[in-house]
């Protein structure tokens, strides 16, 4: 039996079919859908119908315009302007994304899909539409072609005009337009509409533009243009750039481990520490933000969560830390492509008019991931070595999805730029290693591929450096693991480069110290890595800092009981009731422990000492009631899964037939039942119904619960389907109009 409807259509696939339209369509299977019907009407919803189309290429939506405009497939193939094989092709393709249906020996366009698209290619609605009372007065193309001979100058203009779309033009008063235009009226080119304006029919429209639907059928991907460069150089240069990004990952982990910034009270970090992490990382604000944000979305880097909040590395850093390069890389690239974060939003406006701040909620915006996905993709196409123009990338981009546009400014400028960065591309041209993890793979080959070819272009780590005279010491090339911790604990970076110069001083030597090291082990340390003996400046340097380091002790005490009674304090001391505070003797009056004042108060009391709680300033503290509040949390974000695998969709094929099943069994126990009609298995599948029959003009059976509960069934005819109301007449002729939610559910006549 030929479909009647995309419903029809969708039920008489095939279980293959069916999940493969699931897995090109994921949105129509989460959350699951009860049966097909309801299938049907979630691929009729506005929102998911143009999700599907952004997904499109030029090609396709040309295809999808010729068969809305075409009443055959040769016509279709006609207008187009290719072949019939080529056409059936591309409509192969709309088909299984439930764009189109087949009814008859034709290919049908989902009516929501019509609307989304219109006008279709600039074209006016056809006769039929405009003038329901003569409907195919231009069905013959000789007609038209006679009726244009005989237009006039003025007349031929204004159908030129109109020719290639808008559609529609306002008439003149008076003049000799007005006159032309009331002859094109009467000649049935032109149709009158409301607010003075008048309609070129789709027909005519046609026929000025030869039978095609386009200038250009735009069937062929446009061709990217750009420079070759050897695939060894794009490899070395993506090596390099994959190093430096490393390097500089490393930088800021040992900067905000020593200096941690502050978390704003709005979230994120503040202007000024992104000034002075760019400072420390020796490059501009947007790429600290960059490495910033980078190192924070693979966990390198995070908010400890405080009462006073700090940006640290994490532990998640160390064992990263210990990893071979190649692998670390890796992960800071699946973490690039994969990431919502978008630093490049870092200092612009924000939503609610503020600055955007590097780690804020801020640089969250998802589509800068579909958008690195999408130029990858590109980039994985062209040949190799090959770096793409920025304008011919984005028009590719453009014809790959046309209804989708491209963000402004532009984002493929940005994802460009950031690619580099990370060490994906060499001098605009895809790498290796890159390509190899673009290809895919869930048992992690891919990721094991690209690291072994990064790793062949990473600069090999240098294990010496070159100490100097004047306190500086050059590594030569790029160091790493625990010589390359050493240096930077133990000196500063002066300069980067092809190689990196240290210098070392009194401040620099005593933050080695700090950690734990001795003036020999740090000596020996700087003899086993340099290739020249340790200068005597340095050792010098070294030994002083080192003998007078710690002669000064600085400790921490969380409170002090002071008592002019000193036999009070000698048995506070021997008391050990009091142990749990930790109390020692700093003077003959005054103690100190590592309990809180107000837990040591407490505990004092508890043991029958009468202790009085005061200020740093000697004040006696009033105490008051606790107004302890849980303090307020961010709910957490859901994970939204926006794939559907094929195990999932065969499991749902299996159920969707099982429900369809079911409903089947429901409506026609419904159509021997004269009460109510159950309630729909799925709201859109009602609202389908309601546009569909406002749409063909035709009655549908509705029960409708009034504001009692009482549920009616009447024959309803819906004119029109907005604002959550149904307008229409019920059987009889009066007009009515219905709450959507009030609709407990819809079957056709």
């Amino acid at each position: 039996m030929d479909a009647r409807s995309l419903a029809d259509d969708i039920r008489g696939r095939s279980d293959r079919q069916l999940g493969h339209l699931l897995r090109l369509r994921p949105d129509l299977a989460r959350p699951a859908p009860a049966d097909l019907t309801s299938l049907a009407a979630r691929a009729s919803t506005r929102v998911s119908a143009q999700r599907a189309l952004e997904g499109l290429d030029l090609a396709h939506v040309h295809a999808l315009q010729a068969v809305c405009v075409a009443s055959s497939p040769e016509d279709a193939a006609a207008v187009l302007g290719t072949s019939s094989d080529h056409l059936s092709a591309l409509v192969e393709r709309l088909w299984d994304l439930a764009l189109v249906w087949r009814g008859g020996d034709r290919q049908h366009v989902v009516r929501i899909v019509g609307e989304l698209l219109a006008p279709v290619a600039g074209l006016g609605p056809p006769m039929r539409e405009l003038r329901p009372s003569r409907p195919h007065v231009l069905d013959d193309p000789r007609v038209v072609d006679e009726r244009l001979a005989g237009v006039g100058t003025e007349g031929r203009t204004v159908l030129d005009r109109l020719a290639w779309g808008p559609p529609t033009a306002v008439v003149p008063q008076s003049g000799a337009m007005a006159t032309a235009v009331r002859s094109l009226v009467e000649a049935d080119l032109l149709v009158p509409a409301e607010n003075q304006r008048a309609v070129l029919p789709r027909e005519v429209a046609l026929r000025l533009r030869g039978g095609r639907i386009h200038h250009d059928n735009a069937l062929e991907a446009p061709e990217v243009a750009g420079r070759e460069h050897p695939l060894a150089v794009v490899d070395q240069v993506a090596g390099g750039a994959a190093a430096e990004l490393l390097t500089q990952v490393d930088e800021l982990a040992e900067a905000w481990g020593a200096d941690p910034p502050r978390v704003l009270r709005g979230g994120g970090l503040s202007v000024r520490d992104l000034s002075v992490t760019a400072t420390a990382l020796d490059v501009d604000e947007g790429r600290a933000a960059f490495v910033a944000e980078l190192a924070h979305a693979a966990g390198l880097l995070a908010d400890d969560e405080s009462v006073d909040p700090i940006f640290a590395p994490t532990p998640a850093y160390d064992d990263w830390q210990q990893q071979p390069a190649d692998v670390r890389w890796s992960r800071l690239a699946r973490t690039w492509l994969e990431t919502h974060r978008n630093p490049a939003l870092v200092g612009a406006r924000g939503r609610r008019g503020g600055r955007v701040n590097a780690l804020s909620e801020g640089t969250v915006w998802p589509p800068a991931r579909r958008l690195r996905h999408e130029v990858l993709d590109e980039l994985a196409r062209l040949p190799e070595g090959l770096a793409p123009d920025q304008e011919s990338l984005e028009e590719r981009l453009r014809w790959r999805h046309p209804l989708r546009p491209l963000p402004s400014p532009s984002g493929v400028e940005v994802v460009l730029r950031e690619v580099e960065w990370v060490g994906v591309t060499g001098r605009g041209a895809l790498g290796g290693a890159a390509r190899a993890l673009l290809s895919g793979g869930a048992d992690g080959s891919a990721a094991a591929e690209a690291e072994q070819l990064m790793a062949e272009h990473l600069p090999t780590a240098t294990e010496h450096v070159l100490l100097q005279a004047d306190l500086t010491a050059i590594a030569p090339g790029r160091l790493d693991g625990s010589l390359n911790r050493f240096m930077r604990t133990s000196a500063d970076v002066e300069s980067r480069g092809g190689a990196t110069v240290f210098r070392f001083s009194p401040e620099s030597v005593r933050r080695i110290l700090d950690a734990g090291w001795s003036a020999d082990q740090v000596l020996q340390t700087l003899r086993d890595a340099s290739s020249t003996e340790v200068p005597q400046p340095l050792e010098y340097l070294v030994s002083d800092v080192a003998r007078r380091h710690g002669r000064t002790r600085v400790g921490a005490a969380s409170c002090y009981v002071r008592s002019d009674d000193t036999t009070v304090l000698d048995a506070m001391l021997v008391d050990r009731n009091l142990g749990v505070l930790q109390l020692r003797r700093i003077a003959p009056t005054v103690l100190v422990g590592s309990a809180p004042p107000a837990t040591a108060t407490e505990v004092l009391r508890d043991a029958g000492y009468a202790p009085a709680a005061e200020t740093a300033d000697g004040v006696l503290v009033v105490p008051e009631r606790s107004r302890h509040r849980t303090p307020v949390r961010r709910p957490s974000s859901p994970v939204r899964t926006t794939t559907v695998d094929e195990e999932y969709a065969e499991s749902l094929v299996g159920a969707l037939r099982a429900g369809e099943e079911a409903a089947a069994h429901r409506r026609s126990r419904e159509e021997e039942s004269p009460g109510p009609p159950l309630p729909a298995s799925d709201p859109a599948v009602t609202l389908a119904l309601l546009r569909d029959a406002a749409a063909d003009r035709q009655g549908v059976w509705i029960g409708h619960a009034d504001a009692s509960g009482r549920v009616q069934r009447m024959l309803f005819y819906p004119r029109r389907v907005e604002g959550g109301r149904a307008y229409g007449q019920v059987d009889g002729g009066t007009d009515r109009s219905f709450s959507v939610h009030r609709i407990t559910g819809a079957a056709p006549t």
